[in-house]
């Protein structure tokens, strides 16, 4: 990467950033759906926390578009 303007290791990170959180979104959504039926708050509050991970990544994904999108050849 040393050879990558300040930018392009922004957008290669930006772009990490969100398959590294929806990863998050994903786990998240399994144990939801274990603990679901289980502890109602626990569901409750990790509803919410798949919320806010999604808003980051929506966040995240409109950052890297104005950048200029993923770098080429640095795909997840």
């Amino acid at each position: 990467m040393s050879d990558l303007s300040e930018k392009e290791k922004l957008r290669i990170l930006i772009d990490h950033w969100i398959v590294h959180n929806q990863g998050h979104v994903d786990e998240c959504r399994e144990w939801l759906e274990k603990v679901g039926g289980l502890e109602e708050d626990a569901a409750t509050a990790i509803g919410e926390a798949i919320s806010g991970f999604n808003q980051a990544g929506t966040a995240l994904g409109r950052a890297l578009a104005a950048m200029g999108g993923p770098v080429e050849g640095h795909h997840h």
